[in-house]
């Protein structure tokens, strides 16, 4: 193995955030709605890139609920969509399938 890094590794070294693998074929679609901003404040839990990446994804935890959301810079002005807000558990699973490539 020679002494240069992988592009990985340099990725990593610019950009230590978590970034999403490439959809999955069958990938599920989640729902996106409009922002609802039916609490007045909301917890981040867990994130994704926004530093490197136009669209990010915020894990959020509101009022006992749970649920995700989006952010899409591709158009200059922010675009912010959220899915419903599920108990906990139903979330994490969509969560998880964001992170795995399996639902966007």
């Amino acid at each position: 193995m020679s002494g240069r890094r992988s592009d990985l590794d340099e990725l990593l070294l610019r950009c230590p955030g978590l970034h999403l693998p490439p959809e999955q074929p069958d990938c599920v679609r989640l729902r996106w709605m409009p922002e609802a901003r039916r609490t007045a404040s909301v917890r981040v839990v867990r994130h994704t890139c926004d530093d490197c990446r136009d669209v990010s994804y915020e894990l959020c935890a509101a009022g006992g609920l749970m649920f995700i959301r989006r952010t899409d810079r591709t158009k200059g002005t922010p675009k912010v969509r959220e899915t419903e807000r599920l108990i906990a558990c139903r979330v994490q699973g969509m969560w998880q399938a964001l992170l795995l490539g399996s639902a966007r």
